[in-house]
């Protein structure tokens, strides 16, 4: 039986939870960010720390976080790492079910107070479409009539048994920085994980894989020549906030973006879709 209906977490963050044939999922209305994905038959798609209390005005530390409309650290003092949108509230549009198949948008308004970050006259939407397959769509349009210039991730936490027993790849013939450094060429086509990993990709192709002891998870891009790598390892794992020190053991980012030389440059009227699909193989 499919239903889609509005709830109040204890802490008082609204979210979406939606159940069909297919899968089950919830999504919250704050950051426009889904945190749960259960293929039919199969384990979760989508890790989240236990030291997150979900609490309003804090990014959920799991999940799919939207960076936007920058990623990472702002060169601007005060801007808040990662963008704004992440912690703020946007609005469900529509839903609507075609068989077994959910599809979801939320758009942010963009307010008063964070035009001091976004003077753009821009619009921006996710679209969630859910089967067996999560597919999630980071929608941008620039309605004024100046060039605008963006960065962009979708910050998809994978769960994995065990960091030591990770491969990941579809990594041939790219290229990353890394701590600030590079860029350099990869080698191979694998990536395992011995220390913090921090890597942002480029002229990379448009699928990799995550081989865990669990199964195969196939990560999809569109739209995108570029991604995130991330792992924080024991170090950083001990100052990160609403994460567990050993949370490092049981997750990866691995996520779609448009940053670096692959940052979207929007002209007047011009729109731009970036999408991520994840599933188990």
């Amino acid at each position: 039986m499919t239903s889609v209906s509005t709830k109040i977490h204890p802490n008082g963050l609204e979210y979406v939870e939606i159940s069909t044939a297919l899968c089950k999922a919830r999504i919250f209305m704050q950051g426009a960010q889904i945190d749960y994905f259960e293929p039919l038959g199969k384990k979760p798609l989508l890790w989240v720390s236990s030291a997150d209390d979900y609490q309003p005005g804090n990014g959920i530390r799991g999940g799919i976080p939207v960076c936007w409309p920058w990623f990472g650290v702002n060169d601007k003092e005060g801007f808040p790492q990662h963008g704004f949108a992440r912690n703020r509230n946007w609005s469900l549009e529509s839903v609507q079910m075609q068989g077994d198949i959910a599809k979801l948008r939320f758009a942010l308004q963009i307010s008063v107070d964070d035009r001091q970050y976004w003077p753009h006259d821009t619009q921006v939407a996710v679209e969630f479409e859910l089967t067996e397959t999560l597919k999630l769509s980071l929608i941008n349009h620039n309605r004024g009539d100046e060039t605008v210039t963006l960065t962009q991730a979708l910050h998809t936490y994978f769960p994995i048994t065990d960091i030591h027993q990770l491969t990941a790849s579809g990594f041939a013939g790219a290229k990353y920085i890394e701590f600030a450094k590079g860029p350099y060429a990869q080698e191979g086509d694998e990536v395992q994980f011995v220390r913090e990993t921090d890597r942002v990709y480029t002229d990379l192709g448009p699928v990799q894989l995550l081989h865990t002891k669990d199964g195969t998870i196939e990560v999809g891009r569109e739209h995108s020549h570029s991604a995130v790598l991330w792992n924080p390892w024991i170090d950083k794992s001990k100052w990160l906030s609403r994460f567990n020190d050993d949370d490092y053991l049981t997750m990866v980012c691995l996520e779609a973006a448009n940053v670096l030389e692959d940052k979207l440059v929007l002209e007047p009227g011009q729109s731009h879709t970036l999408t991520t699909t994840v599933r188990w193989l």
